[in-house]
């Protein structure tokens, strides 16, 4: 990507984090629409399908701007190129959301917690997702990516970058067993995260690392196996996996991140070597510690 670009983005996604404390400029209502200059910062309807009208100019949808409101569905204009951190975090009656092929960049949280959300389309303009912008969307089965999309890419539903070496998001409605497929050496943060349906995943040999969070609340979640060539495995990566008895984390892992797999409920034994650095909290209280070494 070019500098030009980049610099676009980044002004556009700075003016988004910063709308909510503002710059000293005025608000405007425009029918059920709160306006600062270009961005639109809030919405006071009462109409479920939020329809944002194209004529008025905005750009940008602000951090928070539909933060747990009522709407079952979003259309957003042609014209804005930004959707801000948690813009529509838990609106949890949105089924539907038209994303327009202008948008460049989607924040942190800008989708997380929509569980009636059934799938979403991310157009090829887009060059940057934010972490868990579309976690814990327990209705999700699919996440889209147009064909020309420089940076992203879609596979049987789920979101990887472009290489297919990430796997960024897995949607909350996936169940049973998943295969990661064998191209993917880093599964990012929070890419699991709340996909309660899943029973058991399989990581492939050539995985590196698991993210911060990557498979939080996967309460459904059996088993899952390390594969030799992991080395890290990041803060709270499997915490709170109700359903989880036991697990081999193989020499090859330097770094256990803190609280990793705390709040694992009926985990009973683990078995790891002594040369792994284990965070604080990694494990509940009580687990069975065996060592290889």
């Amino acid at each position: 990507m070019n500098k030009a670009v980049l610099k676009s983005i980044g002004a556009v996604a700075l003016m988004c984090g910063m709308v909510p404390g503002g710059f000293g400029q005025s608000l405007v209502t425009i029918g059920d629409y709160i306006l600062r200059r270009n961005v639109l910062v809030g919405y006071q309807g009462c109409d479920s399908m939020a329809n944002i009208p194209g004529n008025l100019g905005i750009t940008a949808i602000a951090d928070e701007a539909f933060y747990q409101k009522g709407i079952t569905g979003v259309i957003i204009p042609f014209g804005v190129t930004a959707i801000g951190k948690w813009a529509f975090y838990n609106c949890d009656s949105l089924t539907s959301v038209t994303i327009p092929s202008s948008v460049a960049a989607i924040g942190d949280g800008a989708f997380q917690e929509c569980s009636n959300l059934t799938s979403l389309a991310i157009p090829a303009s887009v060059s940057f997702i934010g972490n868990g912008a579309l976690a814990i969307c327990q209705k999700l089965t699919s996440i889209s990516v147009a064909g020309g999309n420089a940076e992203y890419r879609s596979v049987d539903g789920l979101l990887f970058d472009k290489s297919g070496k990430t796997l960024i998001q897995c949607p909350g409605g996936k169940s049973g067993v998943y295969i990661i497929p064998e191209s993917v050496s880093a599964i990012g943060e929070g890419a699991f995260w709340g996909c309660s349906g899943l029973t058991n995943v399989i990581i492939p040999a050539g995985a590196v690392s698991i993210g911060d969070y990557a498979f939080f609340r996967c309460t459904g979640l059996t088993n899952v196996t390390i594969p030799s060539g992991v080395t890290l495995i990041g803060t709270g990566a499997f915490r709170a996996c109700y359903e989880l008895t036991s697990v081999t984390i193989p020499p090859s892992v330097v770094s256990i991140g803190d609280e990793a797999f705390d709040a694992c409920r009926k985990l009973k034994a683990v078995i790891l070597s002594r040369k792994t650095r284990v965070g604080s909290e990694a494990f509940p209280s009580g687990v069975q510690i065996i060592y290889i070494d």
